[in-house]
């Protein structure tokens, strides 16, 4: 069993759609926490899975015939001088899943789930971004007030979702099975890269951002649903890293421009003693994927010793052109650096 399977199964648990055997199966594995003995890992939120899984148990143990027995709450258990956690251990450890499953339980359980007539909703009704996986394997970050709703499953020749709100997908790559997030404003399309899309009921505006891969988009109202990345629709958008689209509700237009905090794709070397203007620029495209545009001839003698270390790229740029007596202008998602010339110190 893989870490994904086993992931759906406890959640399938939870949700009251494991078969009976799979139910078995995940209350005999839940009960050898209480059979062993080991040391506590109070590091990893255990509360996060014990308390779940042994609300349900007393849940469906209320339905059956009341046993004269007394049930301690594992919230007591946990807190015991010798405890119980080796059987979990070693069954994690031979899965490798222990960690995620933890973290996919402590957010799985702030989502409220609803199911019916085929379709699945999430919402997340808290103050916190919270994930979780689509049956293909992709992830979800909802933002707090957002919700996603999709086919139960995610059947259908293509992977379709429909957002309220804000979401970051982080999508399994399928170039057979295109993943499209329908908003009322814009739909997006992709075949397996990761990029955010923000699209709340009311507002003026919607966007969506990319961090990795190729996104194609379009307004909803004219939407092409076949176009892909790899063929854009007409009056579509493609974009690439560090990339966004803004789709203006009143003038019906995307704006492609660079976001906000562009984030480093590729590392370089950002020190510099002495080196040409251009090597400065050439590392900072590579960084960052996106193009600068410079008058060559103005800049090509120049040289600059300088050093960036964790500032953002603006911030970058911005050092930069006060070394040079030059300054930037962004157009869409081109950087251009406007300069007369070296700064030459005067001769004595």
């Amino acid at each position: 069993m893989t870490e994904a399977q086993f992931q759906l199964l406890l959640q399938r648990y939870l949700d009251g759609q494991c078969t009976p055997e799979e139910v078995i199966a995940v209350e005999q594995w839940y009960n050898r926490l209480e059979e062993t003995e080991g040391k506590a890992l109070r590091s990893l939120n255990q509360e996060a899975v014990e308390d779940a899984i042994w609300q349900r148990i007393q849940a469906k143990k209320q339905t059956e015939a009341p046993a004269p027995i007394v049930v301690q709450h594992p919230a007591g258990f946990w807190q015991r001088p010798q405890l119980q956690w080796a059987a979990l251990l070693l069954f994690a450890i031979g899965l490798g899943l222990l960690y995620p499953l933890l973290r996919q339980f402590q957010n799985t359980r702030q989502l409220s789930h609803a199911t019916a007539n085929g379709w699945t909703r999430r919402s997340n009704t808290t103050a916190l971004e919270q994930a979780f996986r689509l049956p293909d394997g992709s992830k979800i970050t909802l933002h707090p007030g957002s919700s996603l709703r999709y086919a139960t499953g995610l059947a259908g020749p293509k992977r379709e979702v429909y957002l309220e709100g804000e979401a970051f997908f982080q999508v399994s790559k399928n170039p057979a099975r295109p993943f499209l997030v329908f908003t009322k404003q814009v739909v997006t399309t992709v075949l397996g890269t990761s990029f955010r899309v923000k699209a709340y009921a009311g507002s003026k505006e919607a966007s969506v951002a990319v961090r990795e891969g190729k996104v194609s988009v379009q307004a909803s109202d004219r939407a092409q649903l076949d176009a892909t990345p790899a063929k854009p629709a007409t009056h579509g958008v493609v974009l690439l890293p560090n990339q966004q689209v803004v789709y203006s509700v009143a003038k019906h237009h995307l704006r492609k421009e660079l976001v906000d905090k562009p984030v480093m794709l590729a590392p370089q070397s950002f020190e510099f003693e002495e080196r040409p203007v251009a090597e400065v620029l050439t590392a900072l495209e590579k960084a960052y994927g996106v193009t600068i545009a410079y008058d060559k001839a103005k800049l090509s003698g120049c040289t600059v010793s300088i050093a960036f270390y964790d500032e953002p790229l603006f911030e970058k740029l911005g050092l930069l052109c006060k070394s040079l007596g030059a300054y930037y202008t962004l157009s869409e998602t081109q950087i251009t650096i406007h300069s007369t010339g070296c700064q030459l110190s005067p001769q004595s």
